[in-house]
């Protein structure tokens, strides 16, 4: 049997992100002070260092930066759906994130093409945030 695939371990600066990815609601940090959205969640911003934080809804829509293709998994745990891809996305609020791209092949995805956002319910409480390519774009 093949080992449990890793989880998300929030902690104080995610776990509202991943409480939002658990309600199919992707959300991201915006300063408060400069208005920069910012990915992975953190503690200050990165532009102004300010501590105030709000979270904003975004649109889960973004185009396709970079990708790798995995045909040999990072673990046992993975073994099962190699060949998977990794991708950069950037999403149309101008913020990069690093998911899976999936339903689609590794001959088929190709930098700039146009994604939406899709939600994996991997285990009781935890939830992946992946691409998919929008319709019609593989």
């Amino acid at each position: 049997m093949a080992p449990a695939r890793p989880l998300p371990a929030p902690d104080h600066e995610s776990a509202e992100f991943w409480r939002r990815v658990g309600a199919h609601a992707l959300a991201l940090q915006r300063c408060g002070a400069c208005g920069t959205l910012r990915f992975y969640p953190r503690a200050l911003c990165p532009e102004c260092l300010s501590d105030r934080t709000d979270w904003v809804p975004v649109s889960g829509r973004g185009t396709l930066y970079s990708f790798s293709v995995c045909y040999r998994p990072a673990s046992e745990a993975f073994a099962d759906r190699t060949p998977y891809i990794v991708a950069l996305v950037d999403l149309a609020e101008g913020v990069r994130l690093l998911a899976n791209l999936v339903d689609c092949g590794p001959e088929q995805a190709r930098v700039g093409m146009p994604v939406t956002l899709a939600y994996d319910d991997v285990a009781d409480g935890a939830t992946l945030y992946q691409f998919r390519p929008e319709a019609g774009a593989a």
